[in-house]
């Protein structure tokens, strides 16, 4: 194990100069404006897709939540046994 540490730390690193091999131009290994410009646009697109997607849930959640309560005044008028919830009150079996 100590010559595994030992030879990490002895390795040398990469050259920090960052330069690159013959033959390529950092236009061929960077994503440059476009690639950012894209990226940028995906974010936005996603976020107001995400945006529009809750607001559809909280509005399908609110109708159901209203036919609910539209059925269960139609129904009459609840048993004195039973809270809004359908659970049994004190005193129940």
């Amino acid at each position: 194990m100590h010559h595994l540490i030992l030879a990490l730390t002895v390795s040398p690193s990469p050259d920090p100069t960052g330069t690159l091999r013959p033959g390529l131009s950092e236009d061929q290994v960077t994503p440059g404006t476009w690639g950012f410009v894209l990226t940028a646009f995906i974010v936005v697109l996603t976020t107001f897709l995400i945006v529009d997607m809750v607001r559809r849930i909280r509005r399908v959640r609110y109708r159901a939540q209203v036919e609910e309560a539209r059925l269960a005044a139609e129904a009459g008028p609840a048993d004195s046994s039973t809270d809004e919830d359908g659970n049994a009150g004190p005193g129940a079996r």
